[in-house]
């Protein structure tokens, strides 16, 4: 009787043990490795917001708003004799305005991607070696002149109208002696 009640709980452990083993080895996945682009190395420097006039037709015809921000290499970046926020606004300028892919009187759709690839190209074929690995959007307008006249005249039409609730200035602290 022993032996049976021995051989049943071996069993049972058996059985235990190898349903066990199977969940661990069915559940655990295979690590992936993160990219090492994101993790340990480069810095972000963060841009300036850069203000650039879109030009059509012989006119001004809005201004494109960007602030973007660059994952660069820090060792290359301290090496560079010209300031990286300088060098960053240069090739700004010298992709947007020198070589405008952007259309926008004309713009029907902005393929993000191309925008990203051509301003990192334009950075690191500037310094002649790969020192700036991603660029990050932060924000990125276009404001025509149409909606910039639009919120100058209404920024004046609340000043001078005396419709306007404006708050009452805060009352006077009493004298105190």
């Amino acid at each position: 009787m022993i032996k049976l009640l021995m051989t049943g709980v071996w069993i049972c452990g058996v059985a235990l043990a190898s349903v066990y083993f199977s969940v661990q080895v069915s559940n655990k996945k295979e690590a992936v490795e993160p990219d090492p682009a994101m993790f340990g190395g480069l810095e972000t420097v963060r841009g300036e917001v850069i203000s650039i006039p879109v030009i059509s037709s012989g006119a001004v015809q809005g201004y494109f708003l960007t602030r973007l921000s660059y994952t660069v290499d820090p060792e290359r970046a301290a090496a560079l004799t010209i300031p990286v926020p300088d060098l960053i606004t240069d090739a700004l300028y010298s992709a947007l305005v020198g070589e405008p892919i952007i259309e926008f009187p004309n713009i029907e759709r902005f393929d993000l991607e191309t925008f990203k690839s051509h301003i990192l190209e334009t950075l690191n074929e500037r310094v002649g070696e790969t020192v700036f690995h991603d660029v990050i959007v932060e924000q990125i307008d276009f404001l025509s002149k149409e909606d910039i006249r639009s919120n100058v005249q209404q920024g004046h039409s609340l000043k001078n109208n005396p419709s306007v609730p404006r708050a009452a200035p805060p009352p006077a602290a009493p004298p105190s002696h």
